[in-house]
This record gives structure tokens, C-alpha cells and sequence, in this order.
């Protein structure tokens, strides 16, 4: 029942769409940029891929030469969500798709564009030293071939319509996870496949919010209910429903933060100061007033900066540093 209330929801959001996307061309094109720093950024920090804050801009959109392996890579994803924006939805579920999106996510690799050589598990490090086996990923030999019956079987299932296509597509995530076909870059991958395919259906918001950023905010959750749904998957005796509801639960969220802030595009002052407010309150720990701008699209820069102002008198809100690289956090 909860799959299909949740179904039912997106539905309803995925049909109020078009509406909300006519309105302000530039506050749209700015909700974009947004998207896709807060994309490259939030789907590499998931796999402990990070680069300087200060740098994110000029890496994610920029052109000018790298400092590391992560900045490669944080770019690197950017070229991947940039290819897939620009077909508009006909890039195919395929083979060659997948292997590009890992060519254009892990650049510089070896093995860059290439499924696994060598068969390998997903372990898991605790606290306290100890190691333990999470899963046992399909072997390298049989990976090609289970690739790509995964592309041609929701594609089938996609075209006859017997299963609702959001369905699909988690399972689909799901099968990919648990083949795990590349030696690393698989989780990213795995969310541009989300955005590809979701794009191909018609559920375009993630254009303008990031999918990867509210799944990191619920990163355990993610891998929580990963693990619940590939237990038995070798097997065919998986549960997938775990994970398929907290994919479409995590697009729910999605869709309802973009009608919030596109609305709030020409909303009254005090719904303007919600908004902020809101956004705060969304930041996992520490925030630049540009990544506040960026989520608030709608509100000028003068006035977020009152509501800062207004915060730290109140003491909610921390100011840590000066001047324009200064940054701010939450209190309590």
C-alpha cells in the first residue's frame, strides 16, 4: 500500500509539471546551475570524494586546470549529467550508455569505461576494526551478459506496461548495485541511471533539484535499504520493496522541494522568509550564503543576508569567519 500511495503522489506531481516549469525562464535557468554543482558535489562526497568548498564553482562549471584526482572526478560527473541533459531524454538504456556514463564519471582511470576484470566483494569497516562481507557482487565473467538482460528486460517491461514504470526503474537500480559491474564508480553511475531513466519517463525535475543531494542527506537510509533489498538476490529470494520505496520516496521529496521553491519564485515576504528558513534547516552542517542563494532562487541576495543577520541575533545561526568566504552554521 505504500508503494502505491507513494506512486500515486508522483503521479499527480509528474502531471502538475509543465505548469510549474513555464514560469521564470531565469529563475529556472538558475535553479539548473544549482542542480547540477549541488549533483557533481553531493554524488562524489557519498563515495568520501571531496574537493575544497572554495573550488566548487570554478571546478564543476569552470574549465580551468584541476588540482587532484577528486576535483577529476567531481568534473568528471559533471560531463556525464551535462551529456545526459542534452539528449533530452533519448539517450537508450543500454550497454554502451552505461559504459559511457562510467567513461565520462571516472576519467583518467585505467579501467575508465571498462565492467570489472576481477570478481570482488563489498565489505564493510567498523568502528571498532573489524571487517565483515556486506555483499558478493556477480562475478567479472557474468557481468556483461547480466548488464545487459537488465537493460532489455525494463525496457520490455517499460513498453508493455504491466508494471508501473517508477517500479521498474528501482528494480532496475537495484540489479545494477548488485552486479556491481565496474572495479569503482559504481554508485555514481547508478544515480545518473536514476536521472536517465526517470528523464525518459517524463519526470524532469531533476533538472532543476538535485537528486543526488537528497539522497545523501538520507545516505543511511540508502544503504539500509540497499542492503535489505539485495539479501537474497543470487538467489532470486530478494525483497525489493525496501529499496524501491525509499527511491520513490526520495523523488516524492524531490518534487515536493521543487514546487516549493519554484512557488516560492513569486511568493509574499513572509513566505520568502520560510523559504529561507527552510533551506537552513536543509544543510547538513556548515553553508555558504552562495549555496543558500542557490536554493533559494526566488529571494534576493540582500535579503537572504538580512534573514542571516536577523538569525544570528537570535542566536540560531553561528557566522564563522568574515568577509565573503565566511561561512555559516547551525545552532542546536
Amino acid at each position: 500500500m505504500a508503494t502505491v500511495w507513494l506512486l500515486s503522489d508522483l503521479a499527480e506531481y509528474r502531471g502538475k509539471q509543465e505548469l510549474f516549469t513555464k514560469q521564470s525562464p531565469q529563475k529556472l535557468a538558475s535553479l539548473r546551475e544549482n542542480a547540477m554543482i549541488e549533483s557533481a558535489v553531493a554524488s562524489n562526497r557519498i563515495e568520501g570524494v571531496e574537493i575544497d568548498r572554495l573550488r566548487i564553482r570554478e571546478v564543476v562549471l569552470g574549465k580551468g586546470a584541476l588540482h587532484d584526482r577528486n576535483e577529476q572526478e567531481v568534473r568528471g560527473y559533471q560531463s556525464a549529467l551535462a551529456w545526459i541533459h542534452s539528449k533530452e531524454g533519448r539517450l537508450p538504456l543500454s550497454t554502451a550508455t552505461i559504459l559511457r556514463l562510467h567513461e565520462l564519471s571516472h576519467p583518467e582511470g585505467y579501467d575508465s569505461g571498462k565492467f570489472k576484470e576481477r570478481d570482488g566483494e563489498i565489505i564493510e569497516k567498523h568502528p571498532d576494526g573489524r571487517v565483515t562481507l556486506r555483499f558478493k557482487p556477480l562475478s567479472a565473467s557474468e557481468t556483461p551478459e547480466a548488464i545487459e538482460r537488465t537493460c532489455e528486460l525494463s525496457d520490455r517491461l517499460i513498453k508493455e506496461q504491466g508494471v508501473p514504470p517508477l517500479v521498474v526503474w528501482a528494480a532496475a537500480n537495484l540489479d545494477f548495485l548488485c552486479v556491481h559491474p565496474f572495479r569503482d564508480g559504481n554508485g555514481r553511475v547508478s544515480r545518473l541511471l536514476l536521472l536517465l531513466s526517470l528523464y525518459q519517463m517524463g519526470f524532469t525535475a531533476g533538472r532543476y533539484i538535485s537528486l543526488e543531494r537528497i539522497i545523501e542527506q538520507s545516505k543511511d537510509r540508502y544503504y539500509q535499504t540497499l542492503q535489505q533489498s539485495s539479501g537474497g538476490w543470487h538467489e532470486g529470494k530478494h525483497d525489493p520493496w525496501p529499496y524501491t520505496n525509499y527511491l520513490l520516496y526520495t523523488l516524492k521529496e524531490l518534487y515536493a522541494e521543487f514546487e516549493r521553491r519554484v512557488g516560492d519564485m513569486s511568493a509574499p515576504l513572509g513566505q520568502k522568509t520560510e523559504a529561507v528558513h527552510h533551506a537552513i534547516a536543509g544543510f547538513p552542517s556548515e553553508f555558504h550564503v552562495s549555496e543558500l542563494q542557490g536554493r533559494c532562487p526566488g529571494v534576493s541576495l540582500d535579503m537572504i543576508r538580512k534573514i542571516l543577520k536577523d538569525m544570528a541575533l537570535d542566536k540560531t545561526i553561528q557566522c564563522l569567519g568574515r568577509g565573503k568566504k565566511a561561512r555559516w552554521k547551525r545552532i542546536g
